[in-house]
């Protein structure tokens, strides 16, 4: 992601009881705040990783960045940038290099 030219603001930041793995920006076109799920998975013997974001994990996610957003500022106390919000989804599976996944606007 900050080599497609994103600024990453925090990463695995509690809100309120709910975790999001990354806040960062997209400098677009449009700039936009994305609140960024990180799923890994070393073997597929269950299925692919974007499998395992249930709806219940989605609901908790976008419970989560509706918060955070509605607060304006991370945890820290830092101020939030007044953006669009989109939730995403990157998948990491291993390999030589490893295999990376983007969904964009995927919650």
């Amino acid at each position: 992601l900050v080599e497609a030219g994103w600024t990453i603001l925090a990463r695995n930041i509690h809100v309120g009881r709910r975790e999001l793995d990354l806040v960062a920006t997209d400098p677009g076109p449009p700039p936009t705040l994305v609140i960024v799920e990180v799923r890994w998975r070393a073997r597929r013997d269950f299925g692919l990783p974007e499998e395992t974001v249930d709806h219940r994990k989605r609901a908790r996610i976008r419970q989560a960045a509706f918060t955070l957003h509605t607060a304006g500022a991370l945890p820290d106390g830092r101020p939030l940038p007044v953006l669009p919000v989109r939730l995403d989804l990157v998948v990491v599976e291993p390999g030589v290099p490893p295999r990376v996944r983007h969904h964009r606007a995927a919650m």
